[in-house]
């Protein structure tokens, strides 16, 4: 170990011989003499963290979880009144198409019902973030039809006097199986617990909820949201069909 010094400065090292006085009196260090001199006086983070008392793993975890809930980014911007007039007009005609039918063709005629309280959800998303991956057409219809029919069969299966058990097991399992099939939609969620939890009307149409008024419902709705979405220049829908 060499001690080297200049100007009342003290430098330590083993890589003098790298070290050239020039005539300014200034000296020259080599790249290897300040990687060195760097790491000797200016130790790497991780380093001095393990020198720090060991802090309870239990406590560790505990801080670890809540610290997520601080969340990492802020709110988005707001929208344009473009996109809020467009939403509206769309949400309007699509829920307004799915409600003539319901409330002057079929419960005039037939027993059939086609209003499902999941299409208001599913009227946020199409109209109102259409360029979400949850509103596209694949989305929609094959999220509402396979929830239906995970909650019919939930409730059939399971039933009274187990209802809380079987809209607990309808909504979880109609989430994992539109995860399983690339049709996550939110309102899915919504139509499984209506298959459970509904009327005695609902219940009596069995699997042929999934078809009347659920996948004919979203249909005209997704026809209303092509027709709409694509007039104004900035917007485009759909992003994908399948």
């Amino acid at each position: 170990m060499v001690m080297l010094f200049r100007n009342g400065s003290e430098v330590t090292g083993n890589c003098y011989r790298e070290l050239f006085p020039l005539r300014q009196g200034m000296i020259q260090v080599s790249m290897p003499c300040l990687f060195f001199l760097f790491f000797k006086y200016f130790p790497a983070r991780k380093t001095v963290e393990k020198e720090r008392p060991n802090m309870n793993p239990d406590k560790q975890k505990a801080e670890s979880y809540f610290s997520k809930m601080k969340g990492i980014s802020q709110s988005p911007p707001a929208v344009n009144f473009s996109e809020i007039f467009w939403s509206w007009i769309g949400a309007f005609l699509g829920i307004s198409a799915v409600s003539y039918l319901h409330f002057n063709l079929l419960l005039t005629t037939t027993d059939l019902e086609m209003l499902v309280g999941s299409f208001g959800a599913s009227a946020v998303l199409i109209y109102g973030a259409p360029k979400s991956p949850l509103a596209q057409p694949r989305n929609l219809i094959g999220g509402h039809i396979i929830s239906a029919i995970i909650g019919v069969a939930c409730y059939k299966f399971i039933g009274d006097p187990h209802l809380w058990l079987a809209s607990a097991l309808a909504v979880a399992t109609a989430i994992a199986a539109m995860h399983a099939t690339k049709t996550l939609h939110p309102p899915g969620g919504a139509t499984a617990l209506i298959a459970v939890i509904a009327s005695d009307k609902i219940h009596n149409l069995g699997f042929f909820f999934a078809i009347i008024p659920v996948g004919a419902g979203a249909l005209i709705m997704l026809i209303v949201a092509l027709l709409v979405n694509n007039i104004p220049k900035s917007r485009r829908y759909p992003e994908f069909w399948l």
